[in-house]
C-alpha cells in the first residue's frame, strides 16, 4: 500500500486586488495565506510519509514579482526533497511556459513534465507512471489528454492534467476534454487542475479536482486542501479531503423573520458568526455577512446602514482571535 498527494491551483504570492478598499482587512494574513497553505501541504507529506506529491498546475499566479516566489517554493522542495519524496508538476494558463521569465534552479525531487509533447515517468518501486503535459502558453483550446498514452494491464497509471474538462461555470475553457475520453486511456486515477471547487468527476475510474488549496476571495468558500490518496492492490482504495488552508471565507447567512427590532438581529448574528468560527477549527474567518428575511427590524436597519454594520462588526471583533473579519 503507498499514498500520493493530489493539489492543485497554489496561486502563490497572488495579488489579491481589491482588500485595500477595506480599512479593516487583515491584508497580510491573506496575502501569506497560499504560502502558508502550501508549507501546510508540504508538511503532511512528510508526517503520512507519502510516495509522491503531484501539482496539477497553477502553482504560480502569473510572473513573478521577483525571485522570493521561487526561492520560497524552491525551499519546500528541499525539505520534500530531504525526505525522500518525488514532486511531479504540469504547468497551467497561470504558469504557463510563455507566463513566467525568471526561472531557479529545482531540485532533483521534481519533475516538471513539457509543454511540448506529453511525458511519461515510472517508479517502479511502486509499479506506477504518472503522464502529464504542461500548457505552452496562457489559452489551450487543444484537448492535451488525447496525446496521452494508453495505460498498460497490471500498472497503476496516473493522468497529471490541467483541464477545464467539458467546462465548469466560472473557469476559462481551457485543455477540453471529456470524461469518456479520460476514461478510455485506462488510467486509474487523473489528477486534475483548474477548478477551484472540489469535485470528484468519477469513481470508475477516478477523476478528480480537488480544489484551490487556498480560498482567495468570498466567492471561494469553505474548507480549501488537497486529496489524499491510498492505494493498495493496484486500486485506489480512498481519496480523502484534507483542509490545509489558514484563512477560511465564507458567507453566513442570518434569517432575521423572528427579529422584532434591530438590537435583536445583532444577536442573532452573534449566533452565527459564533457557529460559523467554530466550523472554521482555530482558523481567520472571512466572512461575507447576508441578512435575509420579512423582518419587523427591516426599516431600522435600513434606515441606518452604517451604524448597524458597525455593531455587527463589533460582533465580529468581540469574538476574539484568530478572529472574524466581515468583508
Amino acid at each position: 500500500m503507498f499514498r500520493f498527494i493530489h493539489a492543485a491551483d497554489i496561486h502563490l504570492d497572488s495579488p489579491l486586488r481589491g482588500l485595500e478598499r477595506y480599512e479593516d482587512a487583515p491584508v497580510e494574513e491573506v496575502r501569506a495565506a497560499p504560502r502558508a497553505a502550501f508549507e501546510n501541504l508540504v508538511g503532511l507529506a512528510i508526517d503520512r510519509e507519502v510516495a509522491f506529491v503531484l501539482l496539477a498546475g497553477d502553482l504560480y499566479d502569473g510572473d513573478w514579482k521577483d525571485y522570493n516566489t521561487g526561492i520560497f517554493f524552491v525551499g519546500q522542495m528541499r525539505r520534500l526533497h530531504e525526505a525522500g519524496i518525488p514532486v511531479h508538476i504540469v504547468s497551467g494558463n497561470h504558469d504557463a511556459h510563455s507566463q513566467i521569465t525568471k526561472r531557479l534552479s529545482l531540485p532533483p525531487n521534481v519533475t516538471h513534465y513539457s509543454s511540448r509533447r506529453p511525458e511519461t515517468s515510472e517508479l517502479p518501486e511502486y509499479d506506477v507512471a504518472i503522464h502529464g503535459q504542461s500548457f505552452a502558453g496562457r489559452s489551450v483550446p487543444d484537448d492535451l489528454s488525447a496525446g496521452y498514452p494508453q495505460g498498460e494491464p497490471g500498472r497503476f497509471d496516473i493522468g497529471l492534467l490541467h483541464t477545464s474538462l467539458n467546462g465548469r461555470p466560472g473557469h476559462d475553457d481551457y485543455a477540453p476534454c471529456s470524461r469518456e475520453g479520460l476514461a478510455a486511456k485506462g488510467y486509474q486515477y487523473w489528477a486534475l487542475g483548474h477548478v477551484h471547487e472540489r469535485e470528484e468527476v468519477s469513481r470508475d475510474p477516478w477523476i478528480v479536482y480537488p480544489g484551490n488549496l487556498q480560498g482567495r476571495h468570498a466567492r471561494e468558500t469553505g474548507a480549501k486542501g488537497c486529496s489524499l490518496v491510498s492505494v493498495e492492490g493496484g486500486e485506489v482504495v480512498a481519496v480523502e479531503h484534507q483542509a490545509l488552508d489558514v484563512v477560511r471565507w465564507q458567507q453566513v447567512e442570518v434569517d432575521l423573520s423572528t427579529a422584532e427590532s434591530a438590537s435583536d438581529s445583532v444577536d442573532s448574528v452573534a449566533d452565527a458568526l459564533g457557529r460559523a468560527m467554530s466550523d472554521a477549527e482555530g482558523r481567520l474567518l472571512a466572512v461575507r455577512l447576508v441578512l435575509v428575511g420579512t423582518s419587523p427590524a427591516h426599516d431600522e436597519l435600513v434606515s441606518h446602514p452604517d451604524r448597524w454594520q458597525h455593531e455587527f462588526r463589533n460582533v465580529a471583533v468581540g469574538l476574539g482571535q484568530p478572529g472574524v473579519w466581515l468583508e
